[in-house]
């Protein structure tokens, strides 16, 4: 662990950090699919009940601009997980898990247990090559990936006849999340406390990976739960467009997350599918809710350090888009969330880093990142030490999309359309005004290009000569969820 600032003193030397004869913190790291930023209630963004995790929002620090690196595939989540549990960057990380799988190379669990803890893991996995039994020393049910989506889960709904006759997020009879009798949130949910039961009169410290299906599609919740949020109370997003223009092929590809919602897009669809995608996350909340509860009466809440963040975004009509496979904040940004000892309460940073930090910050924690970790930990962020942790923060996805940002601006690069757009996040968060074609902006144009050049071949960006020479392992993908 990096020393911290003399200052600081005896504070932080007593909560950052564990001496050799301190009792090492536990760490909970709650891990949620296809969440973005906005839908913590919080946050203040969307009117969304979370209070769960608004109630670690107040009790922590939550960073509002926490990005995933982008995929080498379909299935994002893929190439996010392979990264969170590897600690290496985007273009390394399928190499990475193979050397995990082989036994050559540690994963993010191994590296705790090596630290004294305990491990455990339970809900969805999703990283092929590295078996769960050999990595965890506890696990509950291990999920592969996605619920299983009955056709009639897609392209809906296409009208209101078409709503009342179709699918409906509450019936068991549709599978998914229902698979198996029992919500999948509320397994898992059930599965963590009864691992907190027993841990709760050991002195062994303990390191819990709880990965959430929810809230990906297909978004299934309790009735109660969708009823919550009548179609008067969802709010079209401001940048919705019935067709987003570079979609295809070559741009932000129409694959299985875009054929949920029917083309073009309408109002009506979008608000539907926000009404189940809010129901589900209030619903994964609610378990949430239920694991702190238990957390507090086991007695090692006041030790216990918790991480949530999801691994990426989702679109649900901004830009007329539904899924992820997008460099748009909304499609990127994701939460992430810090409650600890000495960590300031209810305090929000919008200092950009990865969500894999979350790796490199949970090691800091224990005691010791250990070479090899491309992620940082925030615990400088958090207590002040340091202001930054990227100097630009870069995304792509296949061979179809390049991003990279650089204080408050933003270039998305479609190569195979020859296209590039120009924003300022900060004027316009929404990405609404693409600047790219305004004669005053050319310099930051050029700029912003060179950059994300620059970093595409530090990076190992297969797409650039020089990378493709050095990374010849690296494979582009097709297809996916």
């Amino acid at each position: 662990m990096k020393m911290k600032p003399l200052y600081l003193g005896l504070i932080l030397t007593s909560l950052f950090s564990v001496s050799a004869h301190a009792e090492k913190p536990n760490i909970l790291f709650i891990f949620s699919d296809d969440q973005v930023y906005e839908s913590i209630g919080a946050h203040g963004l969307t009117d969304i009940d979370t209070p769960n995790l608004d109630r670690l929002v107040n009790q922590g620090t939550s960073f509002s601009k926490a990005y995933n690196m982008g995929a080498w595939g379909g299935a994002v989540c893929v190439a996010s997980r392979s990264c969170l549990n590897t600690g290496v960057f985007l273009w390394r990380a399928q190499a990475a898990v193979k050397q995990v799988g082989a036994g050559e190379r540690k994963s993010w669990s191994q590296l705790m247990a090596d630290q004294g803890y305990e491990t455990y893991m339970t809900g969805k996995w999703h990283v092929g090559g590295i078996s769960v039994p050999k990595v965890f020393d506890h696990a509950g049910t291990v999920r592969a990936g996605m619920p299983k989506q009955k056709p009639a889960g897609y392209n809906r709904p296409k009208d209101e006849a078409d709503y009342e006759s179709g699918w409906k997020p509450w019936d068991p009879a549709q599978g998914g999340f229902w698979e198996g009798g029992t919500h999948w949130s509320e397994v898992l949910a059930d599965e963590s406390i009864g691992f907190i039961e027993t841990a709760a009169d050991k002195e062994t410290p303990f390191f819990m990976y709880l990965a959430f299906n929810a809230p990906h599609d297909p978004r299934q919740a309790p009735k109660e739960y969708v009823d919550r949020y009548p179609l008067e109370r969802i709010q079209v997003p401001k940048n919705f467009v019935p067709q987003y223009e570079d979609q295809g092929a070559k741009g932000v590809p129409i694959i299985r997350d875009e054929k949920l919602m029917p083309f073009p897009r309408t109002e009506f669809a979008v608000k539907v599918n926000r009404q189940e995608y809010y129901a589900s996350i209030t619903h994964m909340d609610a378990q949430i809710g239920r694991i702190l509860d238990a957390l507090e009466a086991s007695g090692k809440a006041d030790n216990t350090w918790i991480i949530f963040s999801s691994d990426h975004g989702l679109s649900v009509g901004h830009h007329g888009l539904v899924g992820k496979q997008n460099m748009y904040e909304d499609g990127m940004c994701a939460p992430f969330i810090v409650c600890g000892p000495g960590v300031p309460s209810g305090k929000k940073l919008d200092t950009p880093i990865y969500i894999q930090d979350a790796m490199a910050t949970a090691l800091d924690i224990a005691g010791e990142v250990p070479e090899g970790i491309d992620y940082k930990s925030v615990l400088p962020l958090l207590d002040g030490s340091a202001s930054q942790s990227y100097d630009a923060m870069y995304g792509a996805y296949m061979g179809t999309q390049r991003m990279i940002m650089k204080d408050g601006w933003k270039i998305i690069a479609y190569p195979q359309l020859k296209k590039i757009k120009l924003f300022n996040i900060d004027k316009d968060p929404l990405e609404m005004n693409d600047l790219s074609g305004n004669p005053e902006y050319a310099a930051k144009l050029s700029e912003m290009t060179r950059l994300l050049e620059a970093q595409m071949d530090a990076l190992g960006d297969p797409m650039t000569s020089l990378a493709a020479a050095d990374y010849p392992e690296v494979k582009i993908q097709k297809g996916g969820h």
